[in-house]
C-alpha cells in the first residue's frame, strides 16, 4: 500500500477482536485498582509484596489507552450527523455517570470524606463541586471520554480522508510532543505551541491506524508479543529502580502519555487483532454479553473493590502474586452480575452504561 492512499476499513474485514479486547482491557482496569493500593505502600510494604503490585501494575497499563484506541477504531470510520451523534454517545453517557457519581458521593459521606451541613445550599455547592470535579478517583476517564466525543465528529473527517503519511505526519507530531514532554528532555523543547497535537486524542487516531492498515507482516503476533513483554520489564523495573534512587514512588513509567505506555498499549492492541485464538461458540457468547455493559462495569467496580476492602478482602489475605489477580477477578465477577441484575430492573437498566 502506498502512503498516498487512504487507510479505511476493508468490506469484508473482522474486527470482532475488538470485543475480547474491550473486555481484556477491563479487566486490566480491575487488576490496576486492585494492585494500586500496595503500590502506593512504598514506606511500610515486603519488597516482594511490593514488586508484585509494581509487574501488575506494569503489564496492565495498557487499559485506558487501549480503551481510547479502540473508540478511535470503532468510531472515526463513519460520517456523523452532528447533533444526532452527540445526543446517542452523550445520551447513553451522561445518565449512568450522574447515577454513579452520586453513589460514590453517597460512600464517601458513608465513609466520612465528606459531610453535610444543616442548610441546604452548601450541601448542594458540595454535590455540585464532587460532580465538577469527580467524586470518585476512577471517573477521571467519563470526563475523557466526554471530551473526546465532542471532538469525534471533527476528527473522524480528518481521519477518513487523510492519506496514510498525514496520519503518519498526525502521529509523529503526537509522539514527538510526547517525547519533549518528559522529564530531561524538556530542555530540547523549542518552544513550538503543539498543544494540539498532545494528549489522548493522538490514542484515537493510533487506534483507528493499527486497527485498519493492511499489514503485510507474517509474524506480527509474535513481535507484537514480544515487544509488550519488554516494554513491561522495563516499566516494572525502571519504576523499581526510580524507588531505589529517590526512596519514593516515581510515576515516571506509568504515564499514560509516554513512550513507555503508548509502545505496551499498541503492541497489546496489535496482538488482539493478529493473535488467533478460535473459542467455542457459547465462550464466544459469553464474552460478546458480558461485553455490552463494559461501561457499567468500569463505573461501579470501585464500589464493589470498597465492599470487598470493608468485608477484608484484599490482596493482605495472602501472597499478592496470588490475591491480586483473584480479588481482581472477584470484583469483576459481582460487578458484572449487579449490573446485570440491575440491567433487568425497569429504572435502572437507564444506568448501567
Amino acid at each position: 500500500m502506498k502512503f498516498s492512499q487512504t487507510i479505511s476499513p476493508g468490506k469484508h474485514q473482522n474486527i470482532n477482536w475488538v470485543n475480547n479486547l474491550r473486555l481484556i482491557a477491563m479487566f486490566a482496569v480491575v487488576v490496576l485498582h486492585t494492585a494500586s493500593p500496595l503500590l502506593f505502600r512504598v514506606k511500610d510494604a515486603s519488597i516482594n509484596d511490593w514488586l508484585a503490585a509494581d509487574a501488575y501494575n506494569a503489564v496492565v497499563r495498557f487499559c485506558v489507552p487501549v480503551f481510547v484506541m479502540i473508540t478511535g477504531a470503532l468510531l472515526l470510520q463513519r460520517e456523523y450527523e452532528l447533533s444526532d451523534f452527540l445526543k446517542r454517545r452523550l445520551g447513553r453517557l451522561i445518565p449512568p455517570f450522574i447515577f454513579w457519581s452520586l453513589i460514590y458521593i453517597g460512600y464517601k459521606l458513608y465513609d466520612g470524606e465528606l459531610e453535610l451541613s444543616d442548610n441546604i445550599w452548601p450541601n448542594i455547592k458540595l454535590v455540585l463541586q464532587q460532580l465538577q470535579t469527580g467524586s470518585y478517583y476512577h471517573l477521571w476517564y467519563v470526563y475523557l471520554l466526554i471530551g473526546l466525543y465532542l471532538i469525534i465528529p471533527v476528527i473522524s473527517k480528518f481521519v477518513r480522508n487523510a492519506t496514510e503519511k498525514e496520519l503518519l505526519y498526525f502521529l509523529g507530531i503526537w509522539f514527538l510532543t510526547m517525547i519533549l514532554g518528559r522529564p530531561y528532555l524538556t530542555v530540547f523543547d523549542p518552544g513550538i505551541d503543539l498543544h494540539n497535537f498532545t494528549g489522548y486524542i493522538g490514542y484515537l487516531v493510533l487506534g483507528y491506524y493499527l486497527a485498519y492498515k493492511p499489514f503485510t507482516f507474517k509474524n506480527m503476533a509474535s513481535v507484537a508479543a514480544l515487544v509488550f513483554i519488554l516494554c513491561a520489564l522495563l516499566i516494572a523495573s525502571g519504576t523499581y529502580f526510580l524507588l531505589l534512587k529517590t526512596r519514593n514512588l516515581s510515576t515516571f513509567f506509568y504515564e499514560p502519555i509516554s513512550p513507555f505506555i503508548l509502545i505496551l498499549s499498541a503492541s497489546a492492541f496489535l496482538m488482539a487483532r493478529f493473535i488467533k485464538i478460535n473459542l467455542n461458540p457459547v465462550v464466544n457468547n459469553v464474552i460478546s454479553n458480558i461485553g455490552k455493559y463494559t461501561l457499567g462495569l468500569y463505573l461501579s467496580h470501585a464500589l464493589i473493590l470498597n465492599l470487598l476492602e470493608l468485608g477484608g478482602i484484599t490482596y493482605t489475605i495472602f501472597n499478592p502474586v496470588f490475591s491480586i489477580p483473584l480479588i481482581a477477578f472477584l470484583c469483576f465477577s459481582l460487578s458484572y452480575l449487579m449490573i446485570y441484575v440491575m440491567n433487568k430492573l425497569p429504572l435502572l437498566k437507564y444506568v448501567t452504561g
